[in-house]
């Protein structure tokens, strides 16, 4: 069956797309907005704004890569092109690996398609102890029914993929929460690549959806435009400088750009948008700025199941547990969700951690493993301050995240939670995934060693794909960089509209959290523009 080519169609009829590798001589753009980052946030954003006749300028650091070149369904095309530092970023210390997407949609472009609303217990944090205001679950509620119906969120209805089966049968067996996961896709084939792009547009992405209308309501796309600072004289915006990078979407070309605008919105997601405000020396009169990043760090286990698993295939993420999220309040020990993500031989062979004859073996054995991972909810309490982004000499992110106790606890919960269900799935043998974890046979042998380990980083295996706060909103400017509505709260005109305004990661994948927010925000800066 035939994809249409979205892009290819859209600028044959006038779209404006620039390719910054493409500039020759320094260029100066001019709009009533720019938007840096073209991921949840700026999609949203570009989409409000221009719809109510706005010129927006849409600024992407990475490429514009769609579905004719996803088709492949290769893993090292797609860590290369669509993910920050070839998916190689991680923490400063090198503990803990950040998957995080980089090119037009941003990480929408390569998530799994998991679409939660923000748990009521999390908003009813922030507004307690953040001084938050006007995005409670009641004020939320419309904004995140108008976005799954725009980008066609629901209840996966297939059948799980055996992957997600084992979870939802261990959960079944010990009498656990399950449910399923809501997914934004339209026409999915089911095929399980969506972390390398969807080859097939069913995914509804930013690059498939929003991006795509925003354009052809005028919006200019500036792909490969890396933006280095935000122009400002300490109380008013002016605009933005950036550098074209080439072909390869990393080298600067020494063509710069200029932009002005009226009103800037940051929203190359959490790293990326603390570390442009540092580098753009705006006021932060509270050293707030890159304070409080979180990660929900994600450990995991592995499994070898009696049935064929063939982890691969299938739509990803279907189901989820909340059994440990929640039932120690908010601030009780470290809650976690439970999931299962994708194995693919690439990635796989990471997460085994083997050498030699023994990766053999594991790798061998993949069509018949399962990986169970739990994303802890990090944030709540003062023993889990999260991380800081700071910069390096050349002005790029560099992402500080010290491992507490408190987090350390929540691993080892997690690590015997995941295991327990493993078990009751049927598992013949589960392996945490720590230097020092070997294959347990049994529930009770399973238990015991896991209570021994030693928690330390380097020992475990954490990474993580959601990145959450740097940037905090509160009404309170001691302890926020913007305001409730994401404005600035010392440059009139700078708002940022992703998820580093988060004050606190949310404890479930965070698209739709940051969709349903910026829908919110940006249509209230709309009011205020066109007023």
């Amino acid at each position: 069956m035939p994809i249409n080519d979205i892009y290819g169609a859209g600028i044959a009829s006038g779209w404006k797309v620039l390719d910054a590798a493409t500039f020759t001589t320094p260029r100066t753009l001019e709009a009533d907005v720019a938007i840096v980052g073209s991921g949840a946030g700026g999609g949203i954003a570009a989409e409000v704004l221009s719809d109510a006749g706005l010129t927006v300028l849409l600024l992407e650091e990475g490429g514009l890569h769609t579905s004719d070149s996803f088709r492949d369904m290769d893993e090292a095309r797609a860590y290369r092109e669509l993910y920050q530092e070839a998916a190689a970023r991680v923490t400063s210390d090198g503990a803990i690996s950040i998957l995080q997407g980089r090119a037009v949609g941003g990480s929408t472009t390569v998530n799994w398609s998991s679409s939660f609303r923000t748990p009521p217990q999390t908003l009813a944090h922030w507004a307690a102890e953040h001084a938050v205001t006007g995005h409670s679950q009641a004020d939320m509620a419309p904004w995140f029914a108008q976005i799954e119906e725009r980008l066609g969120m629901a209840p996966w209805a297939m059948d799980p993929n055996p992957n997600n089966a084992v979870l939802r049968r261990g959960c079944e067996r010990l009498g656990w929460e399950w449910h399923v996961i809501p997914r934004n896709v339209k026409g999915c084939w089911n095929s399980g690549y969506c972390g390398l792009g969807c080859p097939v547009n069913a995914k509804q992405s930013m690059l498939v959806s929003t991006i795509p209308n925003a354009l052809a309501r005028g919006a200019t796309l500036v792909h490969r435009l890396r933006v280095r600072t935000i122009d400002h004289d300490g109380r008013v915006v002016r605009g933005l400088t950036g550098d074209a990078l080439g072909q390869d979407g990393y080298t600067p070309t020494g063509v710069s750009v200029s932009v002005r605008a009226r009103y800037v919105i940051a929203a190359g997601g959490a790293i990326n948008t603390p570390a442009l405000l540092l580098r753009s020396r705006v006021p932060d009169p509270h050293d707030r700025i890159g304070q409080r990043t979180f990660i929900h760090p994600v450990n995991l286990n592995i499994a070898e199941m009696p049935e064929k698993i063939d982890p691969y295939y299938g739509a990803p993420q279907s189901v989820a547990s909340d059994h440990f999220q929640w039932r120690d309040g908010a601030t009780g020990p470290m809650g976690y969700k439970l999931e299962v993500p994708p194995m693919f031989p690439g990635i796989s062979a990471g997460v085994f951690n083997g050498m030699g004859q023994a990766l053999q073996r594991e790798m061998t054995a993949l069509p018949h493993t399962n990986a169970m991972l739990a994303l802890l909810r990090d944030g709540f309490v003062p023993d889990s301050p999260g991380g800081r982004v700071k910069i390096a000499d050349d002005g790029s992110p560099i992402l500080d995240y010290e491992v507490s106790d408190y987090v350390w606890d929540g691993v080892r919960r997690a690590y015997l939670s995941m295991a327990e269900s493993q078990f009751a799935a049927g598992a013949l043998r589960v392996r945490p995934a720590h230097l020092d974890g070997n294959y347990y046979t049994t529930w009770a042998q399973a238990r015991e060693a896991i209570g021994q380990l030693p928690l330390k980083t380097f020992r475990v295996l954490l990474f993580s794909a959601h990145l959450m706060g740097g940037c905090a909103m509160s009404e309170d400017p001691a302890r926020g960089v913007v305001n409730s509505a994401g404005r600035h709260h010392h440059l009139q005109n700078l708002y940022v509209f992703d998820g580093s305004a988060f004050p606190t990661s949310i404890g479930a994948n965070p698209q739709l959290s940051v969709f349903a927010l910026t829908a919110q925000n940006a249509s209230a800066l709309r009011k205020t523009i066109m007023a």
